[in-house]
């Protein structure tokens, strides 16, 4: 039996509950729990990593109902992926927040807690309706992030966001209610087998309801035209909100890849590869529009929403190629695009809180507190976000155009990835210029924000760390990501597994 599987779901709403009942009060003590919560989440998912490293799914059916008419829990490579990135994205962030920022609002840490249950739940279920719940798990928490600490801009921010996901996810009722009308179910496996045998009188209703889902997962991933909410969203939130913010968007860009290869891949008949015409060239939309936001950006949040629009605009475009070698290099790419978003964020908030009145727009401001140690990390993140050698952006990059070589639209990726990154390298050294340079032709005052502790600085060099570990250990890692891929494209494995669990309740 599994139970380790549920772990990952377990740990952060039972912390959650404890924080919000007995130590709602008490600072000091909801720190503790919230950072033990984040060491032993991230121990959980090392160890699913590991076990998942065989190549065999492994399955939990919840209340011993076997599927598909019970909910289950799956995991393979890809979801223990996501865990270990949620795991350590949380716990870098908890590490900044816990130096003040927790106490800017209330109810942080329980929210805290509760939004990493809903992107773990989010991994790791093998249903469509317990995935909309997720969903609402993460819209829930998130709104009360967003707005944590208070401020007009980010109270409208925060409407216009959960406005905008409310909408998603009526759409995803009706979605999933179309799909389950034609198939007869709500389980993704059982699903992969039941598109094949759909009637050719249903196929419309089929097409339809798939397509309105790929509607709402790319509004979750912020797709061109569905990215109206980020920017404004990721800009206004707290530093640390947006920097857990960066692993959002990667919710909908894997259930675009779970479900869109599992279901409605080479074995969908009629349906097969149907995401392919639509993702690509909204993929690549967004990745331009997203790198010309990153040039034309007037702070340096609003530059780091953009930037996290343009990479996924380049992530889903090679997701979109739907081949071994292409997702293999998204996943790398996926890896590195929510790290140094994240790192990027948490530096916005570190200068912001050092220029006073100025905060991180780009306009002219006395010298910065700790202004070479933060220029330094800005520098750092810039590389990794331009994709510029050596860090790990770059070899994420080179990935991607190898993957696209054999394409039909080889000519098309390459253009485009290459000239955007001009553009972000452009657009990142102006705001470099502005923030670190030009401002020390001007009469430095006294600082406008104190020493600070080392915790912030620690928990945005463990960030950066990250990619540099990218970078060190690129080989061995993406031939584990090619295998990761390859389970993706058998799903027979996966189907088995949870199907095979009506042989028992745990698996």
């Amino acid at each position: 039996m599994n139970h380790w599987l549920i772990l990952p779901i377990l740990l952060p709403a039972v912390v959650g509950a404890v924080l919000v009942i007995a130590v709602r009060h008490d600072v000091l003590l909801a720190r503790i729990f919230a950072l033990a919560s984040g060491v032993l989440l991230l121990a959980a998912g090392l160890a699913l990593l590991v076990m998942s490293a065989d190549g065999e799914v492994r399955v939990y059916a919840l209340g011993a109902w076997p599927a598909p008419f019970g909910i289950v829990l799956a995991l393979d490579r890809l979801a223990a992926l996501m865990l270990v990135l949620t795991a350590v994205l949380g716990l870098a962030v908890l590490g900044y927040a816990v130096n003040g920022w927790d106490e800017r609002g209330r109810h942080f840490h329980p929210l805290f807690q509760f939004q990493l249950m809903g992107l773990n739940g989010a991994f790791l279920t093998g249903d469509f309706f317990n995935l909309f719940v997720f969903f609402e798990v993460l819209l829930i928490a998130s709104y009360g992030l967003m707005v944590h600490g208070g401020g007009g801009l980010r109270v409208k921010a925060g409407v216009q966001y959960v406005v905008a996901n409310l909408i998603g996810s009526s759409v995803f009722l009706i979605a999933v209610g179309l799909i389950y009308s034609v198939t007869g179910t709500l389980n993704m496996a059982d699903l992969a087998l039941k598109v094949p045998q759909v009637a050719a009188a249903d196929q419309a209703l089929l097409h339809t309801g798939a397509v309105l889902l790929l509607l709402v997962f790319a509004l979750k991933a912020a797709l061109v035209p569905l990215h109206f909410w980020l920017p404004g969203t990721y800009a206004n939130a707290p530093g640390p909100v947006a920097a857990l913010f960066a692993i959002m968007t990667k919710v909908g860009a894997y259930s675009i890849l779970r479900l869109y290869i599992l279901a409605f891949g080479a074995e969908a008949g009629g349906a097969a590869w149907l995401a392919a015409p639509w993702l690509l060239p909204a993929g690549l939309l967004t990745l331009v529009l997203g790198m010309l936001g990153v040039l034309a950006a007037r702070s340096l949040g609003q530059m780091a929403s953009f930037a996290v629009i343009g990479s996924m605009g380049m992530l889903l475009a090679t997701v979109a190629l739907f081949t071994v070698q292409a997702t293999a290099a998204a996943l790398y790419y996926l890896l590195h695009s929510t790290l140094a978003a994240a790192a990027l964020f948490l530096i916005a908030d570190l200068v912001a809180e050092r220029r006073g009145v100025h905060r991180d727009r780009f306009d002219l401001a006395p010298r910065l507190a700790q202004g070479g140690l933060v220029a330094g990390l800005f520098f750092v993140a810039a590389i990794g976000i331009t994709g510029m050698p050596p860090l790990s952006g770059f070899i994420g990059k080179l990935l991607i155009l190898d993957g696209a070589r054999t394409a039909t639209q080889a000519g098309w990726f390459w253009s485009l990835i290459l000239g955007t990154s001009l553009i972000a390298i452009v657009g990142f050294s102006r705001a470099g210029s502005l923030l670190f340079w030009k401002c020390s032709a001007l009469e430095a005052g006294p600082p406008a924000y104190r020493p600070a502790p080392a915790l912030p600085f620690v928990a945005v060099g463990s960030l950066l760390a990250g990619l540099v570990a990218l970078t060190v250990f690129a080989g061995p890692l993406h031939r584990w990501l090619e295998l990761t891929a390859a389970q993706l494209y058998a799903p027979a494995g996966y189907i088995e597994a949870v199907l095979g669990a009506a042989g028992g309740p745990h698996r």
